[in-house]
């Protein structure tokens, strides 16, 4: 590894560096494992300690661009507080321009902000079989290193889009939509009919008022407790599992 690979690598920390390269980071040996088991072509080049590379013989065979590396090199180009063993550098997924509404549930994000808040999120979704999610372009960006580990590999399963969510919205047709708000139907009061679109606020100030106002209904988990509200990650759970039966 070169300096030259260091300050590559630290660039794609930024995301007007990933658009550019077409490429992004994936850290660790579990979500590694799981790209080169399920994702092989996506992978453009490996960087790991001697370690991972001898348990990996057969793997690494296969690989013309697996290079080998010290601890100390992977601490310096790193995105974690405990780097573990190997890194690699990951092709964009190419999608479509535009989502389609015809059928399953769509998964919309106002504004997300906390990385951390993102990732749970598309790895929740990952879970109960969404396969598009349609983000405001001021939600968190999914491929930063901080949204790619929480997401733990589900991010290479779904389609995820950047659009002006009230543009999109207002043109679904007979597509209802539902949003997540304080002051909705209980969702143990509603029955889910796919297709259908769910919308997840922000985390501190929920739902914008203009996406609001599209909504075909608003809906709420109901509270029992004292709590003021819920965090928008574990909000999408209890939503996607009552949604999925």
């Amino acid at each position: 590894m070169t300096k030259s690979d260091v300050k590559y690598i630290q660039s794609l920390a930024h995301k007007k560096q990933r658009e550019e390269e077409g490429l992004f980071v994936v850290e660790g040996v579990k979500m590694v494992d799981e790209l080169l088991l399920n994702f092989p072509d996506r992978i453009v080049r490996i960087f790991a300690i001697e370690t991972w590379i001898n348990d990996r013989t057969e793997i690494v065979k296969k690989y013309n661009s697996i290079n080998c590396i010290d601890l100390q090199f992977l601490e310096r180009v790193s995105f974690l507080q405990t780097p573990n063993e190997v890194l690699a550098l990951v092709s964009m997924p190419t999608i479509e321009l535009i989502p389609s509404f015809s059928n399953g549930l769509t998964l919309v994000l106002d504004q997300i902000q906390d990385p951390g808040n993102l990732g749970t999120i598309i790895r929740t979704a990952d879970w109960f079989g969404v396969k598009q999610i349609i983000c405001s372009v001021d939600t968190s960006d999914a491929f930063s290193p901080k949204v790619v580990q929480a997401s733990m590999g589900s991010l290479m399963r779904l389609s995820i889009f950047y659009l002006e969510l009230d543009s999109v919205l207002k043109n679904l047709g007979e597509v209802p939509i539902y949003t997540a708000e304080l002051n909705g139907e209980s969702l143990f009061d509603l029955e889910f009919r796919q297709p259908f679109v769910l919308v997840i606020g922000n985390e501190s100030r929920g739902v914008s008022e203009k996406i609001s106002k599209l909504a075909t209904k608003k809906i709420t988990i109901p509270k029992l407790g004292n709590a003021e509200s819920l965090n928008a990650s574990v909000a999408a759970g209890i939503i996607l599992s009552h949604a999925s039966r």
